[in-house]
């Protein structure tokens, strides 16, 4: 299953190798990719295939939350069909 996994916060160094190395951690591939920063802010989306997820989904949720607690950013997983019915103009 697709999903999509969005952080926001602070930038600062090490975010993405953070956030990669979680997913790799759980067998969560990343199929693409985009991050910025404005000023001193931290944004990235990740597309992502939860197929070979070694925990259900909603575990990797929690994972990925406790995870921006831990680091400071605002970390979120979403379901791609969720995320496109939430941005569909």
């Amino acid at each position: 299953m697709k999903a999509i996994v969005t952080v926001v916060g602070k930038d600062r160094v090490g975010i993405i190798a953070s956030v990669s190395g979680e997913l790799a951690r759980l067998n969560v591939n990343i199929l693409d990719i985009r991050q910025t920063t404005m000023q001193e802010y931290f944004t990235m989306m990740m597309l992502v295939d939860t197929e070979g997820c070694t925990v259900e989904f909603s575990q990797l949720q929690q994972t990925l939350e406790a995870l921006g607690r831990e680091i400071g950013e605002d970390i979120r997983l979403q379901h791609v069909d969720i995320f496109n019915s939430m941005h569909r103009v």
